[in-house]
């Protein structure tokens, strides 16, 4: 029964993926591209490989899949004068792109055994203090890869900022409002909140020992966050909020901060004096959760559409 589950999934994942690419319109294969990313959680899960199918649910499918709706919605007055490329161009493109399938499809065949740092991880995973081995090389052996994914984040968001006018720089992001007061939404966003920051807080924490994580607990304050904003029980802030942008720069800040007292401490660079690996950890963890949160709620704000107070 297993195998045959396993099977189904398999061919139901091929199946979406080449839904999503033939799909005609841009907002049937966003959806399209949100259900393949929830079903491939479940790949995920039936690998044993949980942390990674909390992110892809949380990131892969649920952030991303707002902001590509988000995006198909701004795009959709443009659809009709965009370039539409002929049949030789599009059996070219198919061709490459089977031969680019077939490639990754065989290169197992020929490749050696794959390196991997999972015995010297879980070998030395006590002197980290941490009991998730995922962690253990998130934050011990490829620290640096972390560090600049928090920065790629960043930069992102000041990629979408940079799509606003000159006149509007600073402003405030143009997130649509629905302020009824009687609204499920407005409902949700005064019951969710709370229970929802206190689970953020516990996926951070555990992710020290169990699934969970910075990006995950992120990613659920930035959908309370964006659910408060919706309902029009926050108002969205300006890009130029000193305190939004110290959030923003609090998580990175703190892990560059602790990897470069790792020369004067440990010898090395995002390194961890014996003893206080586990509570720097946690710390770094902590401030990450908060700017990826923040970074990941003004992704899907957008870039400012309305001009900053004066």
């Amino acid at each position: 029964m297993e195998t045959l589950v396993d099977v189904f999934l398999a061919l139901l994942l091929i199946a979406m993926g080449g839904w999503a690419v033939v799909a005609r319109e841009a907002r049937s294969a966003v959806i399209i591209f949100i259900i393949y990313g929830l079903l491939l959680s479940l790949v995920w899960v039936r690998i044993a490989a949980v942390d990674v199918a909390l992110t892809e649910a949380a990131i892969g499918s649920g952030v991303t899949g707002m902001l590509l709706i988000t995006a198909a919605a701004r795009l959709r007055p443009a659809v009709r004068t965009a370039f539409v490329p002929g049949l030789p161009f599009r059996v070219i493109a198919g061709v490459f792109c089977a031969a680019i399938a077939g490639g990754i499809a065989v290169l197992p065949l020929y490749a050696g055994p794959p390196a991997s740092l999972a015995a010297q991880a879980v070998d030395n995973l006590a002197s980290s203090g941490l009991g998730n081995p995922v962690a253990g090389v998130l934050f011990v052996y490829r620290a640096f890869d972390t560090l600049l994914e928090k920065v790629v984040l960043l930069l992102a968001l000041l990629g979408v900022w940079s799509l606003a006018p000159d006149k509007f720089w600073g402003g405030i992001p143009g997130l649509k409002v629905i302020a009824e007061r009687d609204s499920a939404l407005v409902f949700l966003a005064r019951t969710l909140p709370p229970v929802g920051i206190m689970f953020a807080i516990y996926m951070t924490w555990v992710g020290a020992d169990g699934p969970g994580g910075a990006f995950q607990g992120g990613t659920v304050l930035a959908a309370m966050w964006i659910l408060v904003m919706m309902a029009g029980l926050w108002p969205v802030p300006p890009i130029q909020s000193r305190p939004l942008r110290i959030m923003l720069l609090a998580g990175p800040a703190i892990f560059l901060v602790i990897g470069l007292a790792g020369f004067v401490l440990a010898d090395a660079f995002l390194a961890y004096p014996s003893g206080f690996a586990k509570l720097l950890i946690i710390v770094v963890e902590f401030a990450l959760t908060l700017s990826i949160g923040v970074a990941l709620g003004l992704l899907a704000a957008g870039p400012p559409e309305r001009a900053p107070p004066t």
